[in-house]
């Protein structure tokens, strides 16, 4: 695209963008003849993935703003109304908008469900800022046919995002995302209505409490325990931190329901879209957790919790023997959930038929060998918990397999039904039912680890990504891809490759003899995996939301030598096998 053309998308988004001050950005850009600056914010609309939204705030078509919030919902407007053409006719479409903390997330949001109301919708909008999986819970229980929360998750402070659901309380999957993206896409004209109009029409219903109460009482009905935790709950201390986001409400009221002591970070308490106290509100990374660590040291606690800014995602820390805080990561708290709730549905009788756990294609398999050992079946889906909603939708519909817990590495984790998709609050709840159960046995989490390792094998994960952003970056991605294809890995840290899964043309190949495939029984998705001889999994996948691609490293190695050794030998191995990982990421033109 040329710069002439850049100027005449950049003049034409200045009249029709409803926001002064993105306006004014742009005006600004024009006026110093900024002309690389434009040229990114213009080369392209800001893509509506399957996933919904997610990009920088600002103004331009490849930004976050009104302009292209306006567009997103009156395309998935358009989708719901030729979909569900009797509803529509009869006026009944329903839809939920909540958001986060988040620069704009309320401008986002209110313009969301004043589109929604325009076009016919009974819409239902929270008073203030709200969780993600209290929307896909509010979904399923004012019976709507779809719903927005305005969020990036875990993503630097000058993102915002918008997620889209379908009526089972799920992120929309095939094929209504490539449907709802060409309506998306389509759009011409918006219909809106002011905030006002929308409620004395009754087409805007202001919530709040109709749903938290409800969402609560859901949170603690999945506990197993509610004697132990009445019994021993004041016993454990609870260090909490919301990173500015909107945990604090309810993790807070879940966690002193069950009468836990739970002492919130107060810096780190109250909203904050520029997310004040960190660089990146991820509880996935330790700087995140650093100040929850230091209050927990200074107050004793047994626990650490964190969940991201959409309270989706959560993080924990423990204390090791000697005082000091370990992260445990999002594959050891899936383990140890895994171990947990079907222990104890064994213990107390409530393992249900054909019980199944369902975690992401990038996961560790340490949840496997647990599974195994109860008789359950873990099954394997694409990244993103879309997918995993999408299999327990299946199970529902086919009567195959129960449903018990579904997680993946990326510190998502879902303990219930009613819920579909990750669920921080949840998560924190039971892990502190966890803590109580293991610390009643005279173990604290981490010595269950190191248990489930000495009985299992150890398990060792790396992450390693790199950020391509601008117009060029999405063909780099593309051509790293299209050569690992192509090239292939023979062997990575002296290891060879006995199998490759390319979920993107669904085969399974040895690469001994690439001719020979085998059909993979997953929807198409741009991931390869290259299995190594010793039972390690390297994975390469683009991000769906953001502009990176990155690899996931699953090692495994045997404890007939002891658990230090195999530490040792596991570590060195993943060390190695980054480092060609990022010579590979650093060649890159």
């Amino acid at each position: 695209m040329d710069q002439k053309e850049i100027l005449e998308r950049a003049k034409s988004y200045i009249e029709e963008e409803q926001d002064k001050t993105f306006c004014s950005e742009v005006e600004k850009l024009i006026q110093e003849n900024n002309t690389s600056e434009l040229s990114d914010r213009f080369y392209q609309n800001l893509e509506f993935g399957t996933g919904g939204l997610r990009g920088i705030i600002g103004g331009g078509t490849n930004r976050m703003n009104t302009w292209v919030i306006n567009r997103a919902t009156q395309g998935l407007a358009n989708y719901f109304i030729k979909t569900f053409p009797e509803k529509a006719k009869a006026g009944t479409l329903q839809a939920v908008v909540a958001y986060d903390s988040r620069r704009y997330s309320d401008v986002f949001a209110e313009a969301t469900a004043r589109i929604f109301a325009a076009n016919g919708f009974k819409t239902y909008l929270f008073t203030g800022l709200r969780p993600t999986p209290e929307l896909s819970f509010a979904i399923r229980t004012l019976g709507c046919d779809t719903g927005v929360v305005v969020t990036a998750s875990h993503n630097p402070p000058q993102y915002n995002g918008y997620k889209a659901y379908w009526n089972d309380g799920a992120q929309v999957t095939e094929p209504h995302d490539v449907g709802i993206i060409e309506e998306v896409n389509a759009v011409t004209q918006v219909k809106t209505i002011s905030k006002e109009e929308a409620i004395a029409s009754g087409k805007l219903i202001l919530i709040d409490s109709l749903i938290d109460e409800k969402y609560w009482e859901m949170v603690k009905r999945q506990l197993f325990r509610p004697e132990l935790i009445r019994e021993k709950a004041k016993e454990v201390k609870v260090v909490y931190t919301p990173l500015h986001g909107t945990g604090a409400m309810h993790v807070e009221k879940v966690l002193s329901d069950l009468g836990l002591t739970v002492i919130t970070v107060p810096e780190q308490r109250e909203p904050d879209g520029n997310f004040s106290t960190v660089e990146k509100p991820n509880p996935e990374e330790s700087a995140a957790l650093k100040m929850a660590v230091e209050l927990a040291e200074k107050e004793k606690a047994d626990v650490v919790m964190a969940t991201d800014p959409d309270a989706d995602r959560f993080g924990s820390a423990v204390p090791d023997a000697n005082g000091n805080f370990v992260l445990i990561t999002g594959n050891q708290m899936g383990a140890l959930l895994t171990d947990y709730i079907l222990l104890s549905r064994k213990e107390l009788g409530k393992m249900p038929q054909n019980p199944a756990i369902i975690r992401s294609i990038v996961t560790s398999p340490f949840a496997d060998k647990i599974c195994a050992s109860y008789g359950v079946k873990l099954e394997e889906c694409l990244t993103g918990f879309k997918w995993i909603a999408s299999v327990m939708a299946d199970f529902e519909k086919t009567g195959r397999n129960s449903y018990v817990f579904g997680f993946e590495e990326s510190y998502g984790y879902n303990v219930e039904n009613e819920v579909r998709d990750k669920d921080g609050v949840s998560a924190a709840a039971m892990c502190a039912e966890m803590t109580l159960y293991w610390r009643a046995k005279g173990k604290s989490l981490l010595q269950r680890l190191e248990e489930l390792y000495s009985q299992f094998g150890y398990f060792e994960d790396r992450a390693i990504s790199k950020n391509f952003p601008g117009a060029s970056g999405g063909q780099t991605m593309k051509n790293i891809m299209a050569k690992l294809r192509e090239e292939g890995l023979k062997t990575l840290a002296g290891k060879k490759v006995v199998k490759i899964r390319d979920v993107g043309t669904s085969t399974i190949y040895n690469p001994a003899c690439p001719e020979t495939k085998e059909a993979l029984d997953l929807p198409k998705s741009n991931v390869l995996q290259f299995f190594l001889e010793d039972g390690t999994i390297v994975s390469a996948r683009p991000s769906g939301t953001e502009p990176k691609i990155k690899f996931y490293i699953n090692g495994t190695a045997p404890v007939s030598e002891g658990l230090d050794k195999a530490k040792e030998n596991l570590g060195n191995l993943c060390d190695n096998i980054a480092s060609e990982i990022n010579s590979i990421l650093d060649a890159t033109k």
